[in-house]
């Protein structure tokens, strides 16, 4: 708050011929359109020509270009604000009330307060408003009130464009995300920045490689890669971000986050991710995914679908990782305890050697007799997985046939029950909802004979209204749920596209393991005829847990 508002006002120590006269221009992205009238250029030759044919002395241009009237935060008006603190200033002039600002509060906060308590002539030229004038400022609250409706009225109408924009699936943004710039011949559509877009898919990589944020981060920064805000002002762009750090190549977690999350480098235009509450308050908040609008395949994808689809599912399991100077585990985030479904976490056994790096159930870690370790080797876990990849593979290579037989037929056993059912309670559901339109009709047709009072009309058809509302939100749901579970339906062709993409697998890599596999449960070791023996389920991308014919995973 300016201190002319919190203290009285003391002596001046700057003598009057000393202070200056305050010419203050301000210009908004709005105001452009409205053609040249507004330009700084001519609002400076207004006010320098006012200021010397009215005989103000000392006289000093304040100017704030780009920055809406609602928002007081300008650069210039803030350091005029700190010469008024000051008691540098003698005169402020504007070309209008306007310039001042577009808040009817604030505006008369400064003209009725800070301004008169400072002992400040103010002057809007066009308006013809002047503090000196107590006549000629009693109209200055009504075009204060104007100047605040053009703001909200000039709010709504860009809302409104931006909304038929976004709706007719242009990107609203005012810049494309990293990887991404604007089509020179058409600003509706992006193209890709080869430069940048490698540095794209370096970071999905990565994440697939099982590096967490922060250590992709620090890889970025260590390989000297300008950041995103770097890059494009290197490139003449406005940058994406502000920035929250001082060097050029320093990226940050939260940075690399964002990325791994965009559905627009599969191609997609993403629109109403953001909205503000208010024309006054420009803080952005994040809608909900559910009110996003997405629109596919609108320009050049920078990472492909399966790609992207693998990164979601290491996100979403994400978690603290070890020290960062560790290298990770390729299995880190895919093992799971099968009997009580919590994650497995990597033991890092420093003493012994990696070799003895063992992944533990996270419940038996947090919580002692919650369940049990579960331990298990990371080397002996690794080693099941490539032999079973192996096995799988070459089933599926050799026997082409009899894996698509085995594979579609326990799908169905998965699903098709829920499937059945769910299809039962729809069609109950339907006949339900059908039976009661012919009710509600033939209620009608009593109460037109007579043969039903109006009161009890009233009542039975508000009880079959509810009704009827509840089974169509069940409809829908249903419907919903129904149309999840048919498009989850097994890709076995995808599966074997990587089958035959990896013919001769020797050993596991990260991209290997995430490309194929969604899971690996872990159960706990049983004595069986004296033998101790472990059983693991991998369940495998496209196809699920899949057992070859004499088939058994144990340890």
């Amino acid at each position: 708050m300016i201190n002319t508002l919190a203290t009285a006002r003391q002596s001046s120590a700057v003598p009057e011929s000393e202070k200056i006269t305050a010419l203050y221009c301000r210009l908004s992205q709005d105001d452009k359109l409205q053609g040249d009238s507004n330009s700084i250029r001519n609002q400076k030759m207004m006010l320098q020509k006012y200021a010397d044919e009215n005989g103000f002395p000392n006289t000093e241009f304040f100017v704030d270009d780009g920055f809406s009237g609602t928002n007081f935060d300008r650069p210039d008006w803030k350091r005029l604000m700190a010469l008024v603190d000051e008691d540098r200033v003698g005169t402020i002039i504007v070309k209008d009330m306007s310039r001042l600002g577009r808040d009817y509060l604030k505006v008369g906060m400064y003209t009725e307060m800070v301004f008169p308590n400072a002992d400040i002539r103010f002057i809007a030229v066009n308006n013809g408003v002047d503090s000196d004038s107590q006549t000629e400022n009693d109209m200055t609250p009504f075009i204060n009130i104007f100047n605040e409706f053009y703001a909200k009225d000039t709010s709504r109408k860009i809302k409104a464009v931006k909304k038929a924009k976004g709706e007719a699936g242009k990107p609203i943004c005012s810049n494309p995300p990293y990887g991404y710039i604007k089509d020179p011949g058409d600003k509706n559509r992006w193209i890709v920045d080869e430069e940048a877009a490698k540095n794209v898919k370096d970071i999905f990589q990565l994440c697939i490689q099982g590096y967490g944020v922060t250590k992709i981060a620090n890889i970025m920064t260590e390989r000297h890669i300008l950041n995103p805000s770097a890059y494009a002002e290197a490139h003449g762009r406005k940058s994406l971000t502000k920035r929250t750090y001082t060097s050029d190549y320093t990226w940050v977690g939260p940075t690399i986050s964002l990325m791994l999350s965009r559905p627009e480098y599969l191609g997609h235009t993403v629109n109403f991710k953001t909205y503000t509450k208010s024309y006054k308050n420009k803080k952005t908040y994040y809608n909900d995914p559910d009110k996003w609008k997405i629109f596919e395949n609108t320009h050049e994808a920078i990472i492909d679908q399966d790609t992207f689809d693998i990164v979601q599912r290491i996100r979403q399991g994400k978690r603290r990782m070890q020290p960062i100077t560790d290298e990770p585990s390729i299995l880190s985030g895919m093992l799971y305890c099968g009997d009580c479904g919590h994650k497995m976490y990597l033991k890092r056994k420093r003493a012994k050697g990696p070799e003895n790096d063992a992944f533990v159930c996270s419940q038996y870690r947090h919580s002692t007799g919650a369940c049990t370790s579960h331990q298990i080797r990371d080397k002996v876990v690794k080693q099941i997985v490539l032999d079973d990849l192996r096995r799988v593979t070459a089933f599926a290579r050799e026997h082409e046939g009899e894996f698509v037989q085995i594979v579609m037929k326990q799908s169905e056993s998965d699903t098709d029950r829920d499937l059945r059912r769910q299809r039962k309670e729809l069609e109950d559901a339907q006949n339900r909802m059908n039976r009661l339109d012919t009710i509600v009709s033939k209620l009608y047709e009593d109460n037109l004979d007579g043969k039903i009072s109006d009161e009890r009309f009233m009542r039975m058809s508000a009880g079959y209204d509810n009704e009827q509302k509840e089974l169509e939100q069940r409809i829908n749901a249903l419907k919903a749920t129904i149309g999840k579970e048919e498009k989850q339906s097994v890709d076995i062709e995808r599966f074997l596209a990587l089958v035959r993409k990896y013919t001769d697998l020797q050993e596991l890599t990260a991209e290997i393991v995430r490309e194929f596999i969604e899971k690996i449960y872990v159960y706990q070791t049983q004595t069986i005829n004296g033998h101790r023996v472990r059983h693991i389920k991998i369940v495998y991308n496209c196809i699920g847990a899949f057992t070859a014919p004499e088939q058994e995973k144990k340890v």
